[in-house]
């Protein structure tokens, strides 16, 4: 009636479940899935104004592209500052993490403050320019064939 049951046979299929699920964590960030960290941190400081799809301006311009992106060149979006368009920077993650934090110790007199304030902390920042270049990271899609 009661089936004998080997702890041995237990233990290990106990330590294969628990492997398992540490492993399906770490595999599913390998594959670009899992850790949404960046986007998150990008929804709860900069969604608000910007969206992360590629020509969808809002408020702001989509930041879809913006790390190697001269700043005030996204097309079809004209609300850009006149100091900003002037400035002629380039946006790398190291002035990205500059603006995130205080944009008008990079650019003053631009639209982004107020209402935007900046982003205090650290690891918050890095995790919306690791998102944000997460784009860039990605290989081309070769062109559709035609016939």
């Amino acid at each position: 009636m009661f089936r004998k049951c080997s702890i041995r046979s237990t233990t290990v299929s106990v330590s294969a479940a628990v492997s398992l699920a540490l492993s399906v964590p770490a595999l599913a960030a390998a594959a670009g899935g899992g850790d949404d960290t960046g986007m998150l941190a990008f929804n709860n400081h900069c969604r608000q104004c910007h969206s992360y799809k590629k020509d969808d301006n809002r408020l702001g311009p989509s930041l879809f592209g913006v790390v190697g992106r001269k700043a005030g060149t996204q097309a079809n979006f004209g609300n850009y500052s006149s100091s900003l368009k002037a400035s002629g920077i380039t946006w790398t993650p190291e002035l990205l993490d500059r603006w995130i934090k205080n944009p008008n110790s990079v650019v003053r007199d631009n639209n982004m403050a107020p209402p935007f304030g900046g982003v205090a902390d650290a690891a918050q920042r890095q995790a919306i320019i690791s998102f944000l270049a997460s784009d860039a990271a990605q290989p081309a899609k070769p062109a559709a064939a035609t016939h």
